[in-house]
């Protein structure tokens, strides 16, 4: 049997599978279009800085479309399933980079640093104080307006997690701007 005959019996040219990735590749590129401006978003609120947030959603991306086929097979939501790896992708990264690393000499000079325009925002700066699974309860349910429902499904976690969470946040702000307020008055 010849090599052009044997392709004909299988029925499937080789390049099927090319093309169905292809097709794969176009939705991925679609997706990432459509809400690529909202992962900025959410990266920033989570990360605290615009450069970390590009590099968290990159990260993330990367994975995803590798994996798109079995991302849009077996997730009935894919933006959440992105947001709740953006979410457990900074939580580990959080967890590598926290240890102290001890230098012999300290630098002499400073590296330049371009000013975070939300600095000196009062709220800005609690909500960056906070623990990162508060800080992400508190984006999806008050920045990407969330139920609590969806934010229990897209972090994997009860939806009691999600209040109780979300309630020590909301305290924990009071504290801190009410703090804030007493402190720029003296």
């Amino acid at each position: 049997m010849t090599a052009a005959a044997s392709l004909i019996a299988s029925g499937d040219p080789p390049w099927a599978d090319r093309r169905v990735e292809a097709v794969a590749h176009v939705e991925f590129a679609d997706f990432v279009r459509d809400v690529l401006p909202g992962l900025l978003r959410y990266g920033h609120v989570l990360t605290g800085n615009p450069h970390d947030a590009a590099d968290l959603v990159q990260t993330v991306l990367e994975k995803m479309g590798a994996r798109w086929s079995y991302v849009q097979q077996k997730t009935g939501d894919p933006l959440a399933y992105v947001r709740r790896s953006m979410a457990n992708a900074h939580v580990s990264r959080w967890r590598r980079t926290r240890r102290e690393n001890l230098v012999a000499d300290l630098p002499d000079t400073r590296p330049y640093a371009p000013k975070d325009p939300f600095e000196h925002e009062p709220l800005w700066q609690a909500l960056r104080d906070l623990p990162p699974r508060q800080r992400t309860v508190m984006v999806l349910r008050y920045y990407e307006g969330l139920s609590e429902v969806e934010i229990a499904e897209a972090l994997g976690i009860s939806q009691g997690t999600v209040k109780s969470q979300a309630s020590k946040a909301i305290a924990s702000l009071r504290v801190k701007l009410r703090q804030q307020e007493g402190g720029d008055g003296q």
